[in-house]
């Protein structure tokens, strides 16, 4: 179950409202680096937890908190878009406010939504939740949600330095904050199962003895010339699960070339296609 006071996680204020600020923050909200991204992220995580209960207690409650941290965006947008004209006219282009609706606004927030926020990025396009990663596998999830706090608090940085608005520096110097909680967090529950030398290669439940293990640290390089690719960390040494060494070598073709039988009669093919 989830409840609510009413009351937001931290407060919102704009001094300036700023719409073209506010299609900005439409990302964060229904961008793929977003919160509505998170937050069902987390959510349908916890709903597919197994094992260890507190795993699923975190994802929860982490979840519920990016609920909150939409309607902190939401609010920011609102405000950010009261006192825009509900009318376009070119006339109103000299205003700020104005014109910002002129010139960068997005629509969707004047024409469906009476100048508040949506579940869409800065552009308009709703969030499909094609981004969602809840594979049922705890570890690649903690992995998951390590690359989505960063992109979000990568986002989050970059509109902090696009506004001078107190308000929304205050704002987005808080969610920053939390992202990198959350950073932390899901990099401790990685810790909690096995870490580097633990938890990989996910799934650690796979026999590494099955796999094809000439090729499991060797770090193929596909150069047409022929040569190896610039050594790193990733291409000498003890590998970072600790169950190998990594191994530079040439990619070369160990498969034959495809050959595919005659195509199906009435499938729309050529006939010089069914009968080769």
């Amino acid at each position: 179950m989830f409840y609510t006071d009413g009351k937001l996680q931290f407060p919102v204020r704009v001094e300036t409202p700023d719409p073209l600020f506010a299609r900005a923050l439409q990302q964060a909200i229904g961008g793929v680096e977003g919160e509505i991204r998170v937050a069902m992220q987390y959510f349908f995580q916890a709903c597919g937890a197994r094992g260890n209960p507190k795993f699923r207690d975190m994802l929860l409650n982490t979840a519920t908190e990016e609920f909150g941290h939409i309607e902190m965006l939401a609010t920011a947008v609102a405000l950010n878009l009261e006192g825009a004209p509900l009318s376009v006219k070119e006339d109103i282009s000299a205003d700020s406010v104005g014109g910002s609706v002129l010139n960068g606004i997005n629509m969707k927030n004047l024409l469906s939504s009476g100048l508040s926020a949506m579940p869409v990025d800065s552009d308009g396009v709703p969030f499909d939740m094609s981004h969602i990663y809840a594979s049922g596998n705890i570890a690649a999830d903690m992995t998951a949600n390590i690359a989505a706090e960063s992109t979000g608090r990568v986002l989050a940085v970059r509109l902090y330095n696009m506004t001078n608005d107190p308000g929304m520096k205050e704002m987005l110097s808080f969610l920053i904050a939390r992202d990198t909680m959350h950073q932390n967090q899901w990099m401790a529950a990685l810790e909690e199962l096995g870490g580097a030398t633990g938890a990989f290669p996910i799934p650690n439940s796979f026999p590494q003895d099955q796999e094809q293990q000439e090729f499991s640290y060797a770090w193929l390089g596909f150069m047409a010339d022929g040569s190896v690719p610039a050594p790193g960390r990733w291409s000498d040494g003890k590998s970072i699960d600790g169950k190998g060494n990594f191994q530079p070598q040439q990619a070369t073709p160990l498969g034959q070339k495809p050959v595919l039988g005659p195509a199906k009669p009435m499938s729309g093919a050529q006939k010089e296609q069914i009968n080769p």
